[in-house]
């Protein structure tokens, strides 16, 4: 395979600044059909890879890659000594999706800088400003790790199952050896390195740690540790200035250490002086280090670079600017104080529209704010990546988040971690004593447990997936009359976890000895129930694989109604935290889809799709005075209801 060339293309930003925070212009359009985008909620991209180099005069410069809500986009090119910034858009269309962005990126020894996503490997030239190189479609998805070899060989592993990639700089000629190491479950191929014999290896996770071996010549990959020596986490592998390779089953061990070389592996216990080789890595911290000493760094947020010269320390700030389309929303919620909020991730961030105003202010968030709620006058938070659950009072002033400081506000209550990492849902029992947060677990498990926080008490309690759903994590959570819990499960792991459960179910629960009473896959083959809503009569309708509504009757314990809406209505709205039911103010029920605004009709218990979006919706929400809450991407929208 080789590689196709393309003309630079760009364009030179600079000057303006977004506020970290305040409020922004009326900004809310009209999309017809009573659809209105009230904005970008969060307009900052993250930063996804950075290298410290210099361009074609000798000039520092720091090239940065670039991810709003569409993935990886464009790489920003910054003038360490005056700020200027230009703006490179990939060769490709952005991919459309979060997910797909850089995991990895190297500086080469010749002064490239690559990186691999969307099934492309990219190389920038600093010295001509300009992509250089974009591959063919090679092996799916994204580099998780790259390094270069002695003889200048760029490699490459990409998640999900070990595509593995080499890429000659000199001769353009690329070649892709496939997946070569397959497992029931997606890997994490972490850390790659080569020993000066040309051998490859790499370090994978999270569900069970393995060294993959790998000759050049041949293509042959060969697992180096045995079954019984895997272990949950990332196996380690690093290159050594004696030019062998050294590797962990598990990162951070102190004893088991192995030695490779040649794709032979030798177990040494402990390991000598370790003398690291140094790659020029394209990490993702914002501060970088250039050869001469320079200190940078790079604020995408408040669009700052600031600059130290090594000599005399003193620092330079320099503003900047560059183009994004804005941050994903996770999702949103009415709030107390008549505003909208909700959460974004990359960078993880706070937003809040208030629609009299027509305004939204945004700040920086403690996680990623998976799932949202209001209850009375509180408005509660499950974050990612610790499982955490935080309390907000709007009627207070706004403390940034702090662990340690009891008077933050958004406050910080407790964790769930590991049984929770990705929180799912959030239900305030009807008793108003206690709130439940349910997720997905630590990367690499398989079930997720329960939160039980008391508020009076200012306590937590946590339930493991064996006592609740073994192998399987709650997405859906009502109130039952009683004191009781109904719940609906998925099968979906933990992030990079393997799937162990054939089927979802529906459960009952006594929330105050926190025991199932009731457990039953209502709706055989079913990998999730994705929302549940009280309905009348003790009635309660569910929607299950974003597909299949159904009405169930907790008494009976069976499902007495049932419709699959895919081929007239398509898939609900969906994220990590679904809020696809809608509660309206006189009891009517509205569901949140890709496609638009769809209503039960309760005399015959189907649903109909009465507001088509002009935009597909991509998470649920709420309702609030007249109109549904929901986003698209980066945008806040709304639907006015008749």
């Amino acid at each position: 395979m080789t590689f196709s060339k393309f003309v630079r293309i760009g364009w030179i930003v600079g000057g303006l600044v977004i506020a970290l925070s305040g409020s922004g212009a009326a900004q809310s359009k009209d999309l017809g059909n009573g659809f209105r985008d009230h904005g970008v909620a969060v307009p900052i991209s993250n930063q996804r890879g950075s290298a410290a180099t210099v361009d074609g005069q000798g000039r520092n410069a720091l090239l940065v890659l670039l991810m709003d809500h569409r993935g990886g986009y464009s790489l920003l090119m910054l003038d360490v000594a005056t700020g200027k910034a230009e703006q490179f858009p990939v060769p490709f269309p952005p991919p459309g999706e979060s997910v797909d962005s850089p995991y990895a990126s190297i500086l080469s020894s010749g002064n490239k800088f690559y990186t691999h996503f969307k099934h492309h490997l990219l190389e920038f030239d600093p010295v001509q400003r300009a992509f250089t190189c974009c591959s063919e479609k090679t092996t799916p998805w994204f580099a998780m790790s790259m390094t270069e070899d002695d003889a200048g060989n760029i490699w490459t592993v990409t998640y999900p199952q070990c595509g593995v990639l080499r890429f000659n700089p000199k001769t353009r000629e690329l070649k892709d050896y496939g997946e070569v190491h397959k497992q029931t479950w997606p890997q994490y191929a972490s850390f790659l390195a080569a020993d000066d014999a040309g051998w490859i290896y790499f370090g994978i996770g999270h569900t069970a740690s393995q060294i993959v071996a790998l000759d050049p010549a041949s293509g042959k990959a060969t697992p180096v540790l045995a079954e019984a020596e895997r272990k949950k986490g990332v196996a380690f592998v690093c290159r050594d200035l004696d030019g062998k390779v050294y590797g962990q089953p598990l990162r951070g061990e102190t004893e088991d250490w192995i030695e490779l070389y040649e794709g032979s592996a030798r177990k040494i216990g402990k390991r000598g002086e370790a003398r690291p080789k140094t790659y020029f890595t394209g990490g993702r911290a914002s501060q970088s280090v250039f050869p001469d000493g320079t200190k940078v760094n790079c604020d995408l947020v408040r669009r700052r670079l600031t600059v130290e010269d090594p000599r005399t320390g003193q620092k330079k700030e320099f503003p900047f600017d560059y183009q994004s389309d804005g941050a994903i929303i996770m999702g949103e919620a009415a709030a107390p104080d008549g505003t909208i909020c909700g959460g974004t991730a990359f960078p993880m961030h706070f937003f809040s529209l208030d629609p009299k105003r027509d305004t939204i202010v945004n700040r920086p968030g403690f996680g990623q704010w998976n799932i949202v709620m209001a209850d009375r006058d509180r408005f509660y938070v499950g974050s990612y990546g610790g499982g955490d659950l935080l309390e907000w009072q709007p009627s207070k002033p706004w403390v940034e988040t702090d662990p340690m400081n009891p008077e933050s506000n958004p406050a910080y209550l407790t964790t769930a971690k590991p049984e929770v990492i990705r929180p799912s849902r959030l239900l305030a029992t009807d008793d108003g004593q206690t709130v439940i947060m349910s997720g997905t677990p630590a990367y690499g498990s398989t079930g997720g447990g329960l939160l039980f926080w008391n508020r009076a008490r200012k306590t937590g309690t946590v339930l493991k997936d064996a006592d609740v759903i073994p192998d399987q994590s709650t997405l859906s959570m009502i109130n039952l009359p009683g004191g009781r819990m109904l719940a609906g499960t998925t099968t979906s792991p933990g992030t990079g976890g393997e799937k162990k459960a054939a089927e979802a179910a529906l459960y009952i629960m006594d929330l105050a000895a926190r025991r199932i009473e009731w457990q039953a896959a209502v709706l055989p083959g079913v990998q999730e129930y994705t929302d549940l809503l009280a309905g009348p009569k003790g009635m309660v309708y569910g929607l299950a694989d974003r597909k299949v509504f159904f009405v169930f009757d907790p008494a009976e314990r069976a499902v007495v109604a049932k419709q699959d809406v895919e081929a007239e209505i398509g898939r609900a709205a969906y994220h990590q935290g679904p809020r696809v039911f809608v509660a309206g103010p006189k009891g009517q029920v509205y569901l949140i889809f890709a496609k638009g605004i769809a209503r039960l009709e309760p005399k015959s218990n189907t649903l109909k799709l009465i507001a088509p979006s002009p935009v597909r919706i991509d998470t649920g929400g709420d309702y609030f005075k007249g109109r549904i809450y929901f986003s698209a991407g980066s945008h806040l929208l709304s639907c006015k209801l008749d």
